[in-house]
């Protein structure tokens, strides 16, 4: 069973900062993954979730809040944060805590 199976909220996790390399351009991020000797192109929010769980795992609520503190975000974003950390798990950059 899953945590979304028990109805709370799944919690993601992922390598700390120094586990990858992001590099600008442009409007994407290139994000070399040290672990797996990947690079993958990023676009907004994926890099900023992956920072924002250099402060430990958290769920799409918490996540929020850490964006939050640093950006100046409207809505809840709830369901884009689930949309893009799955995006960020099958890519192998997060995954579930």
């Amino acid at each position: 069973m899953t945590s979304s199976d028990e109805g709370t909220a799944p919690v993601y996790a992922a390598d700390p900062p120094a586990g990858r390399l992001a590099v600008p351009l442009d409007a994407l991020v290139a994000v070399y993954h040290r672990r797996s000797g990947t690079t993958h192109l990023l676009a907004s929010p994926s890099p900023e979730l992956l920072d924002a769980l250099a402060d430990g795992p958290a769920d799409a609520a918490t996540l929020r809040a850490r964006l939050a503190a640093r950006y100046d975000l409207e809505g809840d974003g709830s369901a884009m944060i689930d949309a893009r950390m799955e995006e960020l798990m099958l890519a192998g950059l997060a995954w579930r805590a």
